[in-house]
């Protein structure tokens, strides 16, 4: 072991599994379908999956690239390997961080509405005690962060579930609503799809964080890609599914308005207080934050030990065995957006920043492909995967660029 510590390998696929879906999860349906709704209306379904198919080449880019590079600061390192330029891995390693402080951001933002639903607390004590409790929890340990937000995020899991159920009489009005749920080829309807894609495309942002942790899953090489694949579709089942019982079972304009959208159809469909369902949304939010926390902070120590930052970020406490400076440094930035810009904002921001990030992944790929086709222990993907990656990522963003300036 060298002076600075070494992180400790202790994740297995199971955790790194439930880690994954404990960065994606909290995020879009908890926080941000009342958001889509607001956009693309009935087609909020649709729009998450037209996200999830975005989402799912980049994920086979990232799969093929932690197999590739087994090491923290992973998209920096990724850029390395394609382009060996130093100033510009450093540059994606920052948006990385950038994203995750943003994205946790929201988060924090967004659990202000399901507190609320118990007790009227001012969104500034909330924000400001829970960067300092979830700084603290990251901060605690690798395999007892992960292991709780692993526990939390099953919690989740069950309130999804919980409100398939209350709401699953819905289920026979698709018949119906077929028409209403299928935009056929109406232009104007498939931009509003479109945009409210853009901010579900969030709600998927997360399965890139599990790479940042390669260095602490066991047997890495094999493990990650498979927990990479595995939270991407479990996540789509859920949304898609979720989304559809939501937009059948609740007016559209009173989903988009409600700070707790969950909460709101499990109230409708049962008549009693949704006292569980908001607390999972609590959860669920607190869970990503903690798991975006401890991403941020792996880069920040990645690309200290890469030597791109001041090595005082690398250094590792000899009992925790976690970057403590790094750590604190993502909980102020954490703080500080939370209590700067609304949620939708945070949203778009994470989503736009996301996109170019992938953009650029899906070409070092590309680029790293056609230098090394096939490398021993490394299971590798066509070469029209990273270029649809590429189109794909792209076409979203320059199709968001677009609205912003002319829409």
């Amino acid at each position: 072991m060298n002076e600075q510590g070494e992180l400790r390998r202790s994740l297995s696929l199971p955790l790194i599994t439930l880690y994954g879906l404990g960065t994606i999860i909290g995020a879009g349906i908890y926080v941000l379908v009342g958001e889509v709704a607001g956009l693309a209306g009935y087609f909020t379904p649709l729009s998450f999956l037209v996200a999830a198919l975005l989402v799912s080449f980049t994920a086979f880019a990232y799969a093929e690239l932690v197999a590739r590079y087994p090491r923290s600061a992973g998209e920096a390192v990724y850029i390395q390997a394609a382009f060996r330029h130093k100033y510009l891995s450093l540059f994606v390693g920052l948006l990385i961080i950038s994203i995750g402080v943003v994205s946790s951001a929201t988060l924090v933002s967004g659990v202000v509405g399901y507190l609320q639903l118990f007790v009227d607390i001012p969104a500034e004590i909330v924000i400001g005690a829970m960067v300092l409790l979830l700084g603290a929890i990251a901060a605690w340990g690798v395999r007892e962060s992960v292991g709780l937000a692993a526990a939390l995020t099953l919690l989740e899991i069950a309130g999804l579930l919980i409100v398939l159920w209350v709401a699953r009489e819905h289920f026979t009005d698709l018949p119906a609503h077929s028409k209403d749920l299928w935009p056929g080829m109406d232009g104007g309807v498939w931009q509003a799809i479109l945009l409210g894609s853009f901010v579900a495309f969030y709600a998927f942002v997360g399965f890139e964080d599990m790479v940042n942790v390669v260095e602490e899953v066991k047997e890495p090489r094999k493990n990650l890609p498979r927990a990479i694949i595995i939270a991407l579709v479990v996540t789509t089942i859920l949304y898609a599914t979720v989304a559809l019982v939501v937009v059948l079972s609740i007016p559209v304009v009173e989903l988009a308005a409600s700070q707790a959208p969950l909460a709101a159809v499990y109230q409708r469909q049962t008549g009693e207080p949704a006292w569980f369902i908001s607390l999972v949304g609590v959860v669920a939010v607190v869970n990503g934050v903690l798991v975006q926390i401890i991403m941020a902070s792996r880069i920040l120590y990645g690309s200290a030990r890469q030597g791109w930052l001041p090595a005082a970020l690398g250094r590792v406490h000899p009992r925790t065995r976690t970057p403590l400076l790094a750590t604190a440094i993502i909980s102020l930035l954490i703080w500080g957006m939370a209590m700067w810009l609304p949620l939708l904002t945070l949203a778009q921001i994470t989503s736009f920043i996301t996109l170019l990030v992938f953009s650029l992944i899906n070409l070092s790929l590309i680029v790293i492909k056609r230098r090394e086709p096939a490398i021993e222990g490394v299971r590798v993907y066509p070469m029209a995967v990273a270029v649809l990656g590429v189109v794909f990522t792209l076409s979203l963003l320059l199709f968001q660029l677009w609205h912003w300036l002319y829409g």
